[in-house]
Formats: C-alpha cells, sequence, structure tokens
C-alpha cells in the first residue's frame, strides 16, 4: 500500500478521501514529512498553518 498526500492540505493518506479537509486530490509524487502531534504548541505547525495533529507532507507535486 503506498501512501499519497493530498494537495489540498499535505495531509499524507492511505486511500480514499482526506480525513483531514475532506480533499479527493491525491498525490503520489511528495516528498518528506513532518509529524505533528501537538499543533497548537508547535512552531512548525504554526509555519506551515497545520492545525490537526497528524502526518504531513512537505512538498506536493
Amino acid at each position: 500500500m503506498t501512501e499519497k498526500a493530498c494537495r489540498n492540505c499535505n495531509f499524507i493518506v492511505d486511500e480514499g478521501t482526506c480525513p483531514n479537509c475532506g480533499g479527493t486530490s491525491l498525490s503520489d509524487d511528495w516528498a518528506g514529512y513532518v509529524v505533528v502531534l501537538d499543533p497548537e504548541n508547535s512552531e512548525i505547525a504554526k509555519r506551515l498553518n497545520i492545525t490537526n495533529p497528524g502526518k504531513y507532507a512537505l512538498k506536493v507535486r
């Protein structure tokens, strides 16, 4: 099973619809990732505009 990244919010999903934003536009072509556990206290989450915990791709093509 290949992980895909949502083109809308960069959330990494296994298949189907993005549980983070509900988007269906997923890409196999992504690079790097960051795992955010506590978005309210994370400087990285603030810089990337991440509001929900999870695994996010850094670059989605």
